[in-house]
């Protein structure tokens, strides 16, 4: 079962991302709201101190409108010289007019000329002064303007700025004009106010005619103008919106960029103004983003950290996994193997036995003369039969490990040189075969059939992928591999490969060429096992087979063989007679051991053929009851698995034990799991199924040498 695949790693890939991703759009959403709260806050602000400006503005005024009418009042039944005749009397009854209201500096009465009559501030009043020329009187000699508010002005009497509210006295009777009153305000009484007003309300304040002059203004600034330019934002907007308003802009005054709103006072051609500085409001906004950067900033890292952190281990773990899926499908591909092995043992030998019994009958019958060409060619066919069986029995067990290896040093360049012949005649005319032999190839140690078997399984498949011919090319080189990780192994190894020139393999093809009964061919033209065989007989020779190939581009099988620092035999024991006479003319006595009845009366008849006595044992522990007999034993044929609680290894090693050497033992075998072990203590192994002439071979080994060690 896959844990985790590589694909699943891209969620946490993007938790990474949207870990900073997120945040920071988290962020932006919150300056943009913030700045937005905060323009609508700095709004509401400038809203309220509106009210308070305008209510503050509306009080004044209309207590300034009062008391020009109490003034006129005052007056009434006055004419010039009466006024001037009463100057003293009346510039008192002014002066208590004045002290009750603060935002006053002085209340003036005018005649029609603009000649001071009485003053509540300046007694006498100066006779050369003269105010004809201020708007606020020429507003009311010209016409009726009703309470006209004239702009801020330095006054002639005194060192100090203020600006006037003037009204018309009564008219003559014949209606001509009388004079007016006039009320000076100082603007300083208005920036008291603005000054307390702007503690946590707003930061600039203004009082300011329609046309744009400024009667008081908040901080104040002497030296700048006192009147808006005609194209300023204020006069743009009361254009367009006369009663109130908000607009952000840059003032024309001192040069600062506001948020500024203005609202009409009711009855009079004036507006107040609060302002916020935008400065003030980006200043507020970036120290509550600050606040949230503090909180906010390590918690991202800490989530990107982890977030990272839980991509890392993730990707660690699936490199892990992937390396553990391949461990796992490595074990389960040696568990198939060890699956395949396993069966084929539990029925290599019995199926063995069966082709001993079909073989040994067989040289019987073979042996009789047989008139009949039928029956002749279905003894052939009963003998390719067997034959075949035994070759596929063999390639299974070679797969799977569980062959029993007679290994000796072999010099590959003699050994390639000596299967050329054999090689061509086992291909086709139309593919050439060619063998390069390389000076100074190091020896490997090998079992000499099984290489040879495996040589040629692969100049069989090669024949088959060149249909149309081609070149078959054996080669043996000297290797020294540094890195296991490439194909598993380190050391000095002799590479035998064996190349094509045929149509190659795909990948998917490529990646199950030593899986045991996978083939492409047809049906009947292949059993899958070919190149098992190849693989297994690399690996249980201490080595490993690999394959490469490309679609048209022909393949290369390379078997990795480890080098041996044992000599290379070149001779060959010479055979001697199996059961020579003795002197006294008695013949070798043989101990046979064996479960099977009919494996026993083959194995026995081909042992009296060959010049034994015979004596049967159907088990080792009636083996040894006849030993420990006054029964003379010479040698011991004993199969290998047998049931019970001894098999034949253990039989030859009781042997050995209480007997010494005195009396060899021959192991035969289809299948076992301890052949190799019985082969490396020293004890003749005999493949099933034998015939004669092996049997013959091994007999002879086992009387030249009392325990000849075949080293695995």
């Amino acid at each position: 079962m896959r844990l985790i695949k590589p694909s699943f790693s891209w969620p946490l890939r993007l938790i990474v991302v949207l870990s900073l991703l997120g945040p920071t759009l988290l962020f932006a959403y919150a300056a943009w709201s913030t700045h937005a709260e905060i323009s609508q806050r700095s709004d509401e602000r400038i809203e309220r101190a509106l009210d308070i400006l305008q209510e503050h503005t509306l009080k004044a005024f209309q207590t300034v409108e009062r008391t020009l009418a109490e003034t006129n009042e005052v007056l009434r039944g006055y004419d010039d010289p009466a006024i001037r005749g009463e100057e003293a009397q009346l510039s008192r009854r002014l002066r208590r007019i004045q002290d009750v209201l603060p935002q006053i500096q002085a209340i003036w009465v005018f005649d029609a000329f603009g000649h001071p009559l009485v003053s509540s501030t300046v007694f006498p009043v100066p006779a050369s002064l003269n105010n004809a020329d201020r708007d606020y009187f020429r507003a009311q000699s010209s016409s009726d303007a009703g309470t006209f508010i004239g702009e801020v002005v330095q006054s002639k009497v005194g060192n100090f700025r203020f600006f006037v509210v003037s009204a018309r006295r009564p008219e003559h009777d014949d209606g001509t004009f009388n004079g007016a009153v006039a009320i000076s305000l100082l603007p300083a009484h208005f920036w008291d106010f603005y000054e307390r007003l702007s503690h946590g309300v707003a930061d600039s304040f203004a009082l300011m005619r329609a046309d744009g002059a400024f009667l008081a203004r908040f901080p104040q600034n002497p030296d700048r103008p006192s009147r808006l330019e005609p194209k300023s934002a204020f006069l743009s907007m009361v254009t367009h919106r006369p009663d109130s308003g908000l607009f952000t802009a840059t003032s024309q005054i001192d040069g600062v960029e506001r948020r500024i709103g203005y609202r009409r006072v009711s009855g009079y051609p004036i507006y107040a103004q609060a302002g916020i500085e935008t400065a003030t409001m980006w200043r507020e906004w970036r120290q509550t983003l600050l606040g949230h950067l503090l909180f906010g900033l390590p918690a991202t890292l800490a989530l990107f950290g982890l977030a990272l952190y839980a991509l890392r281990r993730t990707e660690h773990f699936r490199v892990e996994v992937t390396r553990r899926e391949n461990a796992e499908a490595a074990l389960k591909q040696s568990q198939r193997l060890e699956a395949v092995g396993q069966l084929t043992g539990g029925i290599a030998h019995d199926f063995n036995n069966l082709l001993m019994v079909v073989s040994g009958n067989l040289e019987r019958l073979k042996r009789y003369p047989v008139a009949d060409e039928r029956q002749r060619r279905a003894l052939d066919a009963i003998e390719a039969a067997a034959q075949r069986g035994s070759s596929l029995t063999r390639q299974l067990l070679s797969f799977s490990r569980r062959q029993a290896h007679q290994a000796v040093p072999v010099d590959l360049n003699e050994c390639l040189t000596r299967l050329e012949d054999m090689l061509r005649s086992s291909v086709r005319g139309d593919v050439a075969v060619e063998v390069q032999v390389t000076p100074g190839l190091w020896p490997t140690k090998v079992d000499l059939s099984e290489l040879e078997l495996a040589v040629l399984n692969l100049a069989v498949n090669a024949r088959d992928a060149m249909p149309g011919g081609g070149r078959l090319t054996l080669a043996a080189q000297n290797v020294s591999l540094a890195d296991a990780k490439t194909i598993g192994l380190s050391g000095d190894y002799v590479a035998l490969s064996v190349t094509d020139t045929g149509t190659g393999m795909p990948p998917d093809v490529l990646a199950r060429v030593f899986e045991p009964f996978f083939t492409t061919k047809e049906v009947g033209k292949g059993t899958g096992l070919g190149l098992s065989q190849v693989y297994g007989f690399a690996q249980q020779s201490g080595g490993t087979a690999t394959v490469a190939s490309h679609p048209g581009q022909g393949t290369t099988v390379t078997l990795y063989l480890p080098r041996t620092d044992e000599p290379v035999l070149t001779q060959s024991p010479q055979r001697a007679d199996v059961a020579p006479a003795r002197q006294d003319g008695r013949r070798d006595h043989v101990l046979l051991v064996e479960d099977n009845a009919e494996v026993a009366d083959v194995s026995r008849g081909r042992l009296e053929e060959l010049g034994f006595s015979v004596t049967h044992a159907p088990d080792p522990a009636s083996a040894l009851v006849i030993l420990r007999s006054s029964t003379r034993i010479d040698l011991i044929f004993s199969d290998i698995v047998m049931p019970g609680g001894m098999n034949g290894l253990d039989l030859a090693r009781a042997v050995r034990q209480e007997f010494g050497a005195a009396i060899p033992v021959v192991l035969a075998t289809g299948y076992s799991d301890v052949a190799q072990q019985a082969a490396a203590e020293g004890f003749p192994l005999l493949r099933k199924p034998f015939d004669l002439s092996q049997m013959q071979e091994v007999l002879v080994r086992a009387r030249q040498k009392t325990v000849l060690r075949v080293v695995a």
